[in-house]
């Protein structure tokens, strides 16, 4: 098995448009990579360079000790399962699964063998007799997965297996492959859109953004920890709350101020960024929906406004208030239902705040 090294990798079109900018990054061996990010980041048009099926414009690339720049796809020892499965329709689960070893002339004994332990491992025995037609979308991922197994690559790339399955069986899947990760002991990279695939499965996630790299960390760190403005408001669903204004003392107390909301702020916090330089300038504060509370705990840091609008999810309920023009999103328990146009006392927690500059959009207390 390998890990990969990517050293200052480009992928610059003929048109001068960069699809990936200055991209550094180590993967461990048997580690699992996420790369995610909005359409266009550049995460796909990363896997496709591993791949060999895009060229690298400028850096080098490493699969183990091996340099594989210019070395061809089928000589990358990595195998890829992509978003349409790319199953041969007039073939077998079997011959789906067998096809590539039988191209490398492998014994029929050792394709027989192979096919068969995939098989066991994803649940596919009574079915490699049937052709891809027949099988639900779940099962031609898993056969999709199956063709890359019975090849024991030193990598896998997996360019958003998931987006073509339904809500339910793409949270099977899910644990499906990230069981496989475990049996197989081989590095994974991963591709999607979807944070909550990111953040359940990786073992670091890489964040993207028109082709640069924001952040790779663990997935605790990405959401407690976030980096930047973008970090921070991509991952959380409902996304962080952003509120710009200016840190104010008042006799020992520290606040943040706009025109619309006055809320505490800790002083360990306020201590923090005023030795930096930062009070009474422009700054954005931000906090997620889900440590806003609505009085089961109380906090000093508190806002008055009016509930502009409800979602209901079972467990939790999204509330949406607005404290003048200023809007918050808050995630809340359903013990207390709220209703449209009710005026609602919120308590932020202080300790869960974040402060980002206005200009350089990076987090400062971290």
């Amino acid at each position: 098995m390998a890990g990969l090294k990517f050293e200052h990798i480009y992928k610059i079109y003929d048109n001068k448009f960069t699809a990936v900018n200055d991209f550094n990054l180590e993967i461990k061996d048997e580690e699992f990579i996420v790369f995610v990010g909005p359409s266009g980041c550049g995460k796909s048009t990363t896997l496709r360079m591993v791949a060999g099926l895009e060229e690298i414009s400028k850096g080098k690339l490493y699969i183990g000790d091996r340099l594989v720049n210019d070395i061809e796809p089928k000589d990358r020892d990595i195998a890829m399962v992509f978003q349409n499965y790319a199953l041969y329709p007039q073939m077998t689960v079997k011959d789906n699964m067998s096809y590539a070893l039988k191209i490398a002339k492998v014994p029929k004994e050792d394709i027989n063998r192979k096919v068969k332990a995939a098989a066991e491992v994803l649940g596919l025995e009574q079915y490699l007799d049937r052709k891809p037609a027949a099988l639900s979308g779940g099962q031609r991922q898993r056969v999709a997965l199956g063709r890359a197994i019975v090849r024991n690559p030193q990598v896998f790339l997996m360019d958003e297996p998931l987006s073509n399955l339904d809500a339910k069986l793409r949270v099977q899947t899910r644990a499906e492959i990230s069981k496989l990760h475990e049996q197989l002991a081989t590095t994974f990279i991963y591709v999607t859109h979807d944070q909550t695939e990111a953040m359940t499965m990786a073992d670091r996630i890489v964040i993207m953004n028109n082709g640069v790299i924001q952040q790779v960390d663990t997935p605790i760190n990405v959401y407690s920890k976030p980096e930047n403005l973008f970090v921070a408001t991509f991952i959380g669903s409902p996304q962080m709350n952003l509120i710009s204004g200016k840190i104010i003392k008042e006799d020992d107390d520290y606040y943040m101020e706009n025109e619309n909301v006055k809320f505490h702020i800790s002083q360990e916090k306020a201590l923090k960024l005023q030795d930096l330089g930062y009070l009474s300038k422009d700054i954005v504060c931000g906090i997620r929906p889900e440590h806003i509370y609505d009085g089961f705990r109380k906090t000093n840091s508190t806002l008055i406004g009016k509930v502009d609008f409800v979602e209901l999810l079972g467990a939790q309920q999204y509330a949406y208030i607005k404290c003048k023009e200023e809007k918050i999103t808050c995630a809340l328990s359903v013990e207390n239902l709220l209703e449209k146009n009710k005026e609602i006392k919120i308590y932020l927690d202080e300790e869960k705040m974040h402060f980002f500059d206005k200009e350089s959009q990076k987090n400062i207390l971290i």
